[in-house]
């Protein structure tokens, strides 16, 4: 597949970076194409053999922001420039990584991924300031939670420090696809996958760490507006002893049927129950789930089939400081149905109201349909946090070098 980037407007200058940076030349230019080949990864990118310097120099030339219908940006896949690739086999440690133009990743077909489900991914975003500048929000939690995660599906990972850098290496080498301030963010997808070919069923015996990332703008196309949820009675999104605490691609996978059905009858999404009583809240299909009932906050606790979300963990630091009372435990669903607010969140959601629940039939609304004081408060806190309008006293940011 060649890859095309003339729609996609003038490409930036090399940001400085530490790992080795492959840049396409424009698609006007006239040029013999090349395979460029790793073990299992394979990319069909433009040589620039014919460059001249003068169009070298040209190509060189940066917009700082791509040219993108900002004002009505959804959440959907823009391809931007680059990605980064890290290998790892049996020795378990990942090299030195390589930031490489976006394009199809070629797999065996009897990739660990493709035959047992072996592959985790992550999501975390980065926020323009208004005074040019990029930052990024807690991205060694998504770190960690790689790390427990593959350790659950006997993978390696890369540490802490390489998922870090290898974000700030993506992120800076597709800085101009980061949405003008209040306009969106860029979203980032880290992906860790069992690449290498195996047969029986085992651990893949190599491993590919890559990240892309893509512009986007609100996650349900209500934005801040209250969304409607039903309670799923039929399905369940995980067990216990499962893998419903860690964000392997398997558990998403499960929930499309239910989510397809429900956005058919005119709902934005699902609400689990547990699999053992059916009466206890879980998750919506990829946002963790808050009740608020006489000024407490009420959440599920994480025991081990609700994934540790880390706008979750973040939500209950930011309303603690604030003087909120916060629960971690059981959530009955006779709870739900009788709160004051309820509200999802989420890495692509952040904060999202819930204007209406339906369960067996019955629906319950809150607030009338408007957006709850609880809800708006906390995700003015922290928006305003991730996006650097107020001071950090959190902590929780890390501006990237530019």
């Amino acid at each position: 597949m060649e890859l095309g980037v003339a729609s996609r407007g003038a490409l930036p200058a090399a940001p400085p970076l530490t790992g080795r940076l492959t840049r396409p030349p424009p698609a006007s230019l006239q040029i013999q194409n090349h395979i460029y080949s790793m073990p299992t990864l394979s990319y069909k990118v433009p040589s620039m053999t014919k460059c001249s310097a003068s169009l070298a120099t040209n190509y060189m030339e940066t917009s700082e922001v791509a040219d993108l219908d900002w004002e009505n940006l959804g959440f959907g896949l823009v391809q931007t420039d680059f990605m980064y690739v890290a290998k790892c086999g049996s020795d378990g440690i990942f090299s030195r990584g390589e930031v490489l133009p976006f394009g199809p990743i070629s797999l065996s077909p009897s990739a660990g991924v493709l035959n047992y489900g072996q592959g985790l991914f992550e999501g975390l975003k980065a926020y323009r300031k208004t005074d040019g500048s990029i930052l990024l929000f807690r991205p060694e939690e998504n770190a960690i939670r790689m790390v427990n995660g593959a350790e659950r599906m006997c993978m390696p990972a890369p540490t802490v420090e390489q998922f870090v850098d290898a974000v700030k290496q993506t992120v800076s080498a597709n800085k101009r696809w980061v949405p003008p301030t209040g306009k969106g963010s860029l979203y980032i997808r880290p992906l860790l996958i069992g690449s290498g070919a195996v047969l029986g069923l085992a651990p893949a015996p190599e491993y590919t760490f890559s990240i892309f990332v893509s512009p986007v703008g609100n996650y349900f196309k209500e934005g801040l507006s209250p969304i409607n949820l039903i309670v799923e009675d039929k399905f369940h999104r995980a067990s216990p002893g499962g893998t419903g605490g860690v964000k392997t691609i398997g558990n998403y996978a499960s929930v499309l049927k239910a989510q397809k059905i429900a956005k058919e009858k005119g709902y934005s999404d699902v609400l689990y129950l547990d699999a053992v009583h059916d009466k206890y809240l879980e998750e919506v299909s990829s946002c963790n789930i808050f009740v608020v009932k006489d000024n407490v906050i009420s959440t599920p606790a994480i025991k081990g089939t609700i994934l540790p979300g880390i706008t979750r963990k973040s939500i209950i630091e930011v309303a603690q400081s604030k003087g909120f009372k916060v629960e971690e435990r059981l959530v009955s669903v006779d709870e739900l149905l009788n709160a004051d607010e309820v509200f999802c969140t989420g890495t692509a959601v952040v904060v999202s109201p819930v204007g209406s629940i339906t369960y067996l039939g019955k629906r319950v609304e809150y607030g009338n349909q408007g957006v709850g004081v609880v809800s708006q408060q906390l995700y003015k806190s922290l928006t305003s946090l991730q996006m650097g309008q107020v001071e950090d006293w959190m902590g929780w940011t890390v501006q990237l070098n530019q």
